[in-house]
C-alpha cells in the first residue's frame, strides 16, 4: 500500500480477516459433512501408531511441525522429517503428510518409501484422485483450493492459504480429541513442553 492510500488500513484488516475466518468455517462445515469419517480415521490412526513422522513442504510443513509439537505433548513418539536425529521409518509407524495438489515430488517419494517400509500413511490433500491419496491408509480431503488456483471459487486468498491453515486447525483438533480422550491434565502433559528456551 502506498502513501496515497485513502483507504483506512484497519477496514482492509478486518475484512481480510472476516474472509479468512469465514473461508476456514466453510471448510469445518463441508468437512462436517463429507469427511468426519476419515477426520476421525486419522485420528485413530495416529493414536495408534508406535511413531509419528511428520513432513510436509513449505508452509504445509510449518503446521506440521507445529503437529508434531502438540503430539509430543500427548506423549506420543514424533519425529520431524529431514531432522539429523529422526531415524528410519518401520512398520507401526505412521508417516502424517500434507501436500495441498498431492503431488509434491519429494512428499509422495517420502510416501512411497513409508509404504515400502510397511509404514501407515495419514494425508492431507485437496484432491482425493493425487498420487499421494493413492498410497495413504486415510486421506482427508480439504475441501480448498490448491495452490495454484488463483481466483477460484474455493478461496479467495494467496496461493494455498486456506489449505495451509485448515491443516493447522484439523491438526490442532484431532490433537485436542486424543488429548480429552486420554483423560490427562493440562498438568500431566506440561512437564514434557520445551525447558531449555
Amino acid at each position: 500500500m502506498n502513501a496515497t492510500t485513502t483507504t483506512p488500513t484497519h477496514v482492509v484488516t478486518a475484512d481480510a480477516l472476516g474472509v479468512v475466518l469465514a473461508e476456514n468455517v466453510h471448510v469445518v462445515g463441508q468437512l462436517r459433512e463429507t469427511s468426519i469419517d476419515s477426520f476421525d480415521a486419522a485420528a485413530g490412526r495416529l493414536r495408534r501408531a508406535e511413531r509419528v513422522f511428520v513432513l510436509g513442504a513449505g508452509r504445509s510443513g510449518l503446521a506440521l511441525r507445529m503437529t508434531a509439537m502438540r503430539l509430543m505433548h500427548l506423549g506420543l513418539v514424533v519425529h520431524v522429517v529431514g531432522d539429523v536425529t529422526t531415524p528410519a521409518i518401520t512398520r507401526g509407524d505412521v508417516l502424517l503428510v500434507a501436500s495441498g495438489s498431492g503431488t509434491t515430488g519429494a512428499i509422495v517419494r517420502a510416501a512411497e518409501n513409508a509404504a515400502a517400509a510397511g509404514a501407515g500413511i495419514v494425508a492431507f490433500t485437496t484432491d482425493a484422485a493425487s498420487a499421494l491419496a493413492a498410497l495413504a491408509e486415510v486421506t482427508v480431503v480439504i475441501p480448498a483450493a490448491a495452490k495454484q488456483d488463483h481466483g477460484g471459487p474455493l478461496s479467495e486468498q494467496y496461493s494455498g492459504g486456506l489449505f495451509e491453515q485448515s491443516v493447522l486447525l484439523l491438526c490442532d483438533a484431532i490433537f485436542h480429541a486424543l488429548w480429552k480422550a486420554s483423560g490427562a491434565t493440562a498438568e500431566e502433559l506440561w512437564p514434557r513442553h520445551a525447558n531449555l528456551e
